[in-house]
Parts: C-alpha cells; structure tokens; sequence
C-alpha cells in the first residue's frame, strides 16, 4: 500500500552530523503527517519530529536543538538533518507516516540504523 523507505543512516562520530531521507509512495503524501522515531536497544520506541502538511514541526526535547525535519513533496520525500550527534542518539530511525485526521501512525519504513561513537 504505502511504502516508506529510509536511507542515510550510518556511523558517524560524535558531534558530527547525518542526513536521514525518507521516500514515501502514494498520491496523497502532501497532506500526511510525516514523522521520524527511533529505538535503542533495550528501549522503546520513541518519538523525534513529526512534520505536517502546513510544515508546521514538532521535536522531542533531546533533538529540538540539534535536529531539522523537513520535506520536499516534489520528491515524496522526507529528511531528518541531525547536527551535533551525540552517543545517545545511537538507535534505529523509522520514518513513519499517518493521515492528517488520523491519530495513530499506519506506515512504517524497515528503518535505518545511526550509530554514533565517541
């Protein structure tokens, strides 16, 4: 149905930065939500940015300094901008997406794994 794949993870050494791209399929991506997650190991899922189809963003409060969510719908396409990495950022990113009007995400990418050493 919709599929979301994510790209651009990688090893990266602490205060460095990493781009994280989503590319989304369906004629309808301009008015969904658009979000990044992550999950470290041993730990749940969490949330990071989400982005709407006004551009309006949200952040967690460990990433609102350092990270920019974007989208070029041109493209289908999402982007997580992580500056100033640190260790504890280390985990799988997933893309996920959801209707403006729904409330829970549907779609999820497989994921891409951003490891970040000091």
């Amino acid at each position: 149905q919709v599929q979301l794949v994510e790209s651009g993870g990688g090893l990266v050494q602490a205060g460095n930065s990493l781009r994280l791209s989503c590319a989304a399929s369906g004629r309808t991506f301009s008015t969904y939500t658009m979000a990044w997650f992550r999950r470290a190991p041993g730990k749940e899922r969490e949330f990071v940015a989400a982005i709407t189809r006004n551009d309006n963003t949200d952040y967690a409060d460990s990433v609102k300094d350092r990270f920019i969510i974007s989208r070029e719908n041109a493209k289908n396409a999402v982007y997580l901008q992580m500056n100033s990495l640190k260790p504890e950022d280390t985990a799988v990113y997933y893309c996920a997406g959801k209707a403006f009007y729904k409330n829970n995400y549907d779609y999820w990418g497989q994921g891409t794994q951003v490891t970040v050493s000091s």
